[in-house]
């Protein structure tokens, strides 16, 4: 056998295996040594002679794997294992979320060795790898399972993380079709499996799972504090069969949290549903997944602000802002401060999807990029280190009082379209709601030349606007230089109606592009639901929805939109069907933690805007006996918004750290435009002061000023006191405890301009001798 180029010209590493001939399995092991580098090439394995050799399971792996510090060395490439481990993580979730609930349902054995399109089941994934069997999944590859739930419990450990597995409840997720489990006796069959998962977790070797899990190098229990059930799941057979497992988790091991979801959207009739049934069945965290524009994250700091803090809590198991430009770090961080500030919620977070292989991509934005050699974070992945690397014990209080939110006022201009469906618009008109002045207006009289068709087929027909391709995703003309329009504040009112196809109208407005747009999806869904979306530099995500609405074919419909500063409010034929206020975004997001162990406060701060904040940064309440040191440690990201780490650059934009002085408990900073700040503010112990009790106080005698000063010591040995003014001073020797020194200094005036008193003390507490000083200010005196 050799490792050789994809022509098979050069040879970079050569060995021999003697096979034996005895046509039966047997395992063969040889080691390589390279002679030269390529990062493309294939593993040839060629016979001495003619004959048959049958082949399976056929793996090449490099020596020099990743070494735990646990468990030793692992199967883990070197490179993505310490780029996973430098994210200093708390918890690892395996293993993955549509991997793990497409497929079918039965074993590998009980489809008589056939079938290569099951769901995930972590008993398959143990023992010799040899006798793991192979598995497409559902992004479309097959998998060996050479890394099963041993090696990530494993991984988990050696990375100090805590393990989070998910299985599924044999419901269908991520659009599959596959028909879904319904056979008492299969989930009941499922169900064993998942407490069974859990034994072979935490149970002792005695167990029979433990044992299984001793047997294979690891007597000690993993310590398995969580467990997952189901992955984004829209059909009602996951809340059929979710109480069966839940109820006996439960039963057998109810110190383990359990974890529902909330299926894949961030808003909308599913996610309400699964919600209320999560509280209905006193799960301890629900799943949320979402991926949205940046814009959207911007916007949505505050979301767990108004959530429930008697639970069920928030497992943020997936979460993206759809790419890897710093644009979208810079939003993933501001919405991270919101993550912080609301921890008593959401108890995990992860950023999704974490690896990709540059020559097999199936979704972006991801974490880590890498091919067959090297690998490179995205500038989303430093993000997520920087936040993890300062995440703190406690998070303080803290506000931020700058420039008012930016205006959110929806401008832009209108559209037509369709989503695979025919249709007919007509008596289209936009006014000025404040003076009334029609924009625009189109009655189709004198055909179409207003518009400008981007897709779909258009004409003008009978009076009507035709859009007759049924075909065609959204189907859209778009009024004359509408994205370039500055319209605000206006109504938008037609007439549609549905001609045939297999959903509704699509109406834009707030249009400033192709891709920056609102619109009213009516019979989205295949004609079941409608729905406001927005799209920010993508596709149009939902914000919200009225479910169980059609469109008629045939039937007219008149269609009224008013849009009132960032206001939105929808009419269908005169009646109100959703009203929605866009959120405003933020000069600057900023929360503040502090780290048991050391004392420090971190201040994070993320400005994502153009312009550099310089901002006063003032702390109270740090504690008697704290004070700040006055140098303090910034981590920083600063980059322009098209910034992207790739594999020839690949730390463009990466944190960067440097010490800052003067610092105090008031000080100013100025946060870079497009920036990510991490102020580490070290504590000090604060110099101990003596207990004297100090007044000063100018009074009048015979005309004369005066300025009187008093020092009572609060100590319990006596302290040596001096008393100064402008006007003189006076020592005392020894001040027992509880008395007090003092002195009246004469001005020798009519009058004292204001001024201030020293008082200073010195004692010997705990065998060191401790001198304070106090400054004490008083106002003028007119004794004439």
């Amino acid at each position: 056998m050799r490792v050789e180029d994809n022509a098979g010209t050069t040879a970079y590493a050569t060995g021999q295996v003697a096979v034996d001939g005895s046509n039966t399995w047997k395992k063969y092991d040889v080691t390589l040594t390279a002679t030269g580098t390529t990062n493309a090439g294939r593993l040839a394995l060629l016979s001495g002679a003619a004959g048959t050799l049958a082949l399976d399971q056929v793996s090449l792996f490099p020596q020099d794997t990743w070494v735990g510090p646990v468990n030793g060395t692992s199967v883990l490439r070197k490179d993505l294992a310490e780029k996973i481990d430098a994210l200093d993580p708390q918890f690892l979730r395996f293993p993955g979320g549509c991997v793990t609930n497409v497929g079918t349902f039965r074993t590998y054995e009980e489809s008589n060795f056939t079938d290569r399109r099951r769901t995930y089941q972590w008993k398959e994934t143990i023992g010799p790898v040899e006798e793991r069997a192979t598995n497409w999944n559902f992004w479309g590859y097959n998998q060996s399972y050479g890394i099963g739930y041993l090696e990530y419990f494993l991984f988990a450990e050696d990375l100090g993380a805590t393990p989070l597995p998910v299985v599924s409840v044999g419901a269908n997720g991520c659009g599959s079709t596959i028909p879904e489990m319904t056979d008492p006796a299969q989930i009941q069959r499922w169900v064993d499996d998942t407490v069974d998962l859990i034994e072979f977790a935490n149970g002792d070797v005695t167990t029979e799972w433990g044992a299984v899990r001793a047997e294979l190098g690891h007597p000690e229990p993993f310590g398995l504090k969580y467990i997952g059930l189901g992955n984004e799941e829209n059909t009602k057979t996951f809340e059929a069969n979710f109480p069966a497992f839940r109820d006996a988790i439960a039963a057998a091991y109810p110190d383990i949290q359990i974890i529902s979801n909330s299926g894949p959207d961030d808003t909308g009739q599913r996610f309400d549903e699964l919600w209320e049934f999560n509280r209905e069945q006193d799960v301890d965290l629900v799943d949320e997944h979402y991926y949205n524009d940046p814009q959207w994250f911007l916007e949505n700091d505050e979301r767990y602000d108004s959530y429930d803090r008697e639970g069920p809590h928030v497992f943020l198991g997936e979460y993206a802002s759809r790419g890897n430009t710093f644009a979208n770090a810079l939003s993933e961080a501001a919405f991270m401060t919101g993550l912080e500030r609301n921890s008593d919620v959401v108890r995990l977070a992860s950023y999704a999807p974490l690896l990709a292989n540059e020559s097999y991509v199936q979704w972006s934005p991801d974490a880590i990029w890498f091919d067959n050699d090297e690998s490179w974070g995205s500038v989303n992945y430093y993000v997520q280190q920087l936040f993890s690397a300062n995440a703190g014990d406690e998070v303080v209080p803290s506000t931020h009082s700058g420039p008012a939110p930016a205006d959110a006022t929806l401008d832009g201009g209108v559209f037509l379209s369709t989503w695979n469906t025919a249709a007919q618009y007509d008596n289209v008109r936009v006014t000025d709601n404040a003076s009334g002045d029609v924009l625009f207006s189109d009655d189709f009289e004198s055909g179409a030349s207003q518009w400008e068709p981007q897709t779909g087929t258009w004409a003008a027909q009978d009076g009507a606007y035709v859009q007759s391709a049924t075909n065609v995703t959204d189907a859209r003309s778009i009024v004359a230089g509408a994205y370039a329009k500055d319209w605000s504040s206006y109504t938008l009112e037609l007439d549609a109606r549905k001609t045939s196809g297999a959903e509704g109208f699509l109406v834009g407005f707030a249009a400033g592009g192709a891709n920056d747009y609102y619109w009213w999806n009516l019979g989205g869904w295949n004609n079941s639901r409608q729905a406001l979306q927005r799209a920010s530099g993508g596709s149009a995500n939902e914000v919200k929805a009225v479910e169980n609405h059609s469109i008629e074919a045939g039937q007219p419909y008149h269609v009224k939109v008013v849009v009132e500063g960032s206001t939105i409010e929808l009419y269908l034929d005169g009646e109100l069907q959703m009203s929605y206020e866009q959120p405003s975004t933020k000069s600057l997001y900023q929360v503040v933690t502090r780290d048991d162990d050391t004392g420090d406060v971190v201040v994070k701060v993320v400005n994502p805007t153009a312009t550099a904040a310089r901002t006063q940064v003032h702390v109270e309440g740090l504690g008697a006996g704290t004070g700040l040191a006055s140098e303090a440690t910034v981590t920083e990201m600063v980059g322009a918004p098209s910034d992207t780490n790739t594999k020839a650059d690949p730390e463009r934009v990466v944190p960067v750290e440097r010490t800052l002085t003067g610092v105090g408990e008031e000080f100013s900073y100025e946060f870079p435009a497009h920036s990510i700040t991490f102020v580490r503010l070290h504590a000090s112990d604060a110099a101990p002061e003596l207990d004297l009790a100090v007044e000063v106080a100018p009074r009048c005698l015979a005309g004369k000023a005066y300025v009187a000063v008093r020092a009572t010591n609060g100590e319990d040995v006596p302290v040596s006191v001096t008393l100064a003014t402008p006007f003189g001073q006076k020592a005392f020797a020894d001040v027992a405890p509880g008395r007090n020194a003092y002195q009246s200094f004469a001005t020798r005036a009519t009058s004292a301009p204001a001024g201030a008193a020293t008082v200073t003390g010195t004692a010997v507490l705990d065998g060191e001798e401790l001198t304070t000083s106090y400054d004490v200010a008083y106002d003028a005196l007119d004794c004439g």
